[in-house]
């Protein structure tokens, strides 16, 4: 369902519809080790930016973080009544944001497993959540046709991102922070202003619905993926 590579590129996790999540070794192929404990599939997964640890969001609307070394889990998360859609790792590996289908995200301490504030506003579900690299924002897609940015350490909403005809399936920021991307099932991915929140571009060709959106290293290009069966490049 799921899967990422850890900043070394020498791990792969992958999540899955047995409740599992497994790390692989890149070189062999090789199975390292299966993380169970989860209850339903495992939607969503990130390596920290150091490589040592692993948090998993799944259907049983739990996150947990896992010590990678010793393939060992180290918290559960508990506080969502819905499903995982998306679970993230700040820059600095001290948080983790986790949406989900009750409306909200979570902001969780990555150390203690605490749970430090709930970010609401959406709704309808939260489909997708991140980051930016600074760790300072938080943007949030939903079903309810709206993206939000929220501050990481005042937990306020900045601003609404408002303009989709469809839910927001998934949102990033440009590697600068400086944008947020948006992709919709209205066919249509959407540039904006992550601080006035103004759309500045809005990107147009797709003939159905668009799963997937990203910005290259250089935040010069974008790329989106299609239920079209295609996948566009813009500069």
């Amino acid at each position: 369902v799921c899967l990422a590579f850890n900043p070394q590129s020498t791990l792969v996790a992958t999540g899955s519809m047995d409740a599992t999540a497994k790390l692989w070794d890149v070189e062999s192929g090789e199975e390292v080790a299966t993380l169970t404990g989860h209850t339903a599939e495992v939607l969503s997964l990130c390596f920290n930016t150091v490589g040592d640890h692993l948090v998993t969001g799944s259907f049983d609307y739990t996150v947990a973080i896992w010590d990678v070394a010793s393939k060992r889990r180290v918290h559960t998360l508990i506080g969502h009544i819905g499903e995982i859609s998306n679970v993230q790792f700040n820059w600095d590996c001290s948080l983790i944001v986790s949406g989900s289908t009750d409306k909200t995200c979570k902001l969780w301490e990555a150390v203690s497993g605490k749970c430090v504030a709930t970010l609401v506003g959406h709704t309808e579900e939260v489909l997708d959540v991140s980051f930016d690299l600074s760790g300072q924002l938080i943007a949030t897609a939903s079903a309810d046709g709206t993206a939000r940015v929220f501050s990481a350490t005042t937990h306020e909403c900045l601003v609404t991102l408002k303009g989709h005809d469809g839910e927001i399936s998934k949102i990033c920021f440009s590697p600068q922070g400086s944008r947020v991307l948006t992709a919709s099932s209205d066919k249509t991915a959407r540039l904006w202003d992550a601080q006035s929140g103004a759309c500045l571009q809005i990107l147009e060709g797709h003939t159905d619905e668009i799963f997937s959106c990203v910005f290259n290293y250089e935040g010069d290009a974008i790329i989106t993926g299609s239920k079209d069966n295609t996948c566009r490049i813009w500069y």
